[in-house]
């Protein structure tokens, strides 16, 4: 039987309770001291791991420290530098492309809007989000693979287009609820719905997810 906006509402509610009872310090695992610097560690993190990242970062925050640093470095040299969360070349390019632009087109400060963010060189909704809800308190969704893969079990989404699950989930999801959302989602598929052997036995959302033990 389908299930009807409602009755999706409701669920999506008691599964952010269970998520809360469950990660209770679930927050963001990307280290940062800025809004640069996050901005910086989120291009870093696609298709790379968080722990990775925060490894990389450790270094190379000490290395440029301001988005004048990044903008003027040498571009081959910063690509060496974050060789290890691959895809080093593109990456540095966005790096170096992005910080430019907040260098000369905003006065060396991270733009807080979406529209602004988002013409900046190797910036997506996700990098966007992230920054507006982590550094501006927004209300913003970052779609990551997790949220991509578990809404689908959980049978909000049957998308598997970011842009465009961010914004049927927002339709379901209280709004004060989105960026954490992300977090929780995040520790859960590390912990319990880990993609190739997903652990439906002992995950708490069992009664909520039409895909448990399917």
């Amino acid at each position: 039987m389908k299930e009807s906006k409602a009755g999706k509402i409701q669920r999506a509610a008691e599964i952010v309770k269970q998520l809360k009872k469950t990660y209770p310090n679930a927050k963001c695992s990307l280290n940062y001291s800025s809004s640069h610097e996050l901005l910086v560690a989120t291009i870093l993190s696609a298709q790379c791991t968080d722990h990775r990242v925060n490894q990389v970062t450790k270094t190379i925050f000490q290395k440029y420290q301001s988005p004048q640093a990044f903008a003027y470095a040498d571009v081959n040299e910063l690509a060496k530098d974050i060789h290890s969360c691959g895809y080093h070349n593109q990456k540095a390019k966005s790096i170096q492309g992005s910080s430019l632009e907040i260098v000369e087109e905003y006065n060396g400060s991270v733009p807080d809007n979406m529209n602004d963010l988002i013409t900046l060189p190797g910036v997506g909704r996700k990098t966007a989000n992230c920054v507006l809800g982590e550094i501006h308190g927004l209300p913003s969704m970052v779609i990551d693979t997790h949220m991509i893969r578990i809404m689908n079990l959980l049978g909000f989404t049957k998308s598997k287009i970011a842009h465009k699950i961010e914004m049927e989930i927002m339709k379901i999801f209280a709004k004060k609820d989105w960026l954490k959302l992300t977090h929780l989602i995040i520790d859960h598929g590390r912990a319990v719905c880990i993609a190739r052997r997903p652990q439906c036995s002992v995950c708490s959302l069992l009664n909520y997810c039409p895909s448990a033990n399917s």
